[in-house]
């Protein structure tokens, strides 16, 4: 991930080095427990690329980046799996 910006209604853009980039929506989650913090106005919007590449507010709370990497391509994690089969052959 090289680039991630908040967006309005809980959705974030997203940019990766391979030069996917898209929208993923997460106001499916339910914000509570250590989502709860996004309940609070601003916290949201203070979302950045985490030393492991991945979406974090602060030090309590991340996002694994390869879920939304194939929420933006539209892939499974099998599909993706055996994609990376064929091209590592």
């Amino acid at each position: 991930m090289i680039e991630i910006k908040a967006l309005e209604n809980f959705k974030l853009f997203l940019k990766y080095n391979d030069g996917v980039y898209g929208v993923v929506d997460l106001s499916n989650i339910e914000r509570k427990g250590v989502f709860e913090i996004w309940n609070t106005p601003g916290e949201f919007e203070k979302v950045r690329i985490g030393e492991s590449h991945v979406p974090t507010w602060g030090e309590e709370l991340d996002i694994d980046s390869l879920n939304l990497y194939l929420t933006l391509v539209g892939k499974t994690f099998e599909e993706f799996v055996q994609e990376q089969k064929k091209n590592a052959a």
